[in-house]
């Protein structure tokens, strides 16, 4: 995945309304109405924030007559996970080298405290 679309993802997910909206979404489509009731916004507020995410291919928005149910799309998220994996890994190398060398300490304080 390109960077530009990683970034377009983070840019995304930066505001806590949208963040909210696809946590909203984990549990199933929902209106727009339903995806605006629990915020003190305008619906073209709303409107806004779902292009937001629709542009990043977070959500995705259908016709059914009169309504337009949006839905989570996860692979935007996947792609971003599978990007932190890289970190995810030296991070938990650093804390094991980090546990080690704790470990040596503890154990040089063990021998001089005998």
């Amino acid at each position: 995945m390109p960077a530009d679309h990683l970034s377009t993802t983070f840019q995304a997910l930066a505001d806590p309304t949208r963040r909210a909206i696809l946590a909203s979404l984990t549990t199933g489509e929902k209106t727009v109405s339903d995806l605006a009731e629990p915020f003190d916004m305008t619906m073209p507020a709303i409107t806004k924030h779902l292009k937001v995410l629709e542009k990043a291919k977070l959500i995705e928005r259908s016709r059914k007559a009169q309504y337009r149910p949006c839905r989570l799309q996860p692979e935007p998220l996947k792609d971003i996970d599978e990007w932190m994996e890289q970190y995810r890994k030296f991070f938990e190398a650093s804390f094991d080298r980090l546990e080690d060398y704790l470990k040596q300490l503890q154990a040089k304080k063990e021998k001089t405290d005998e």
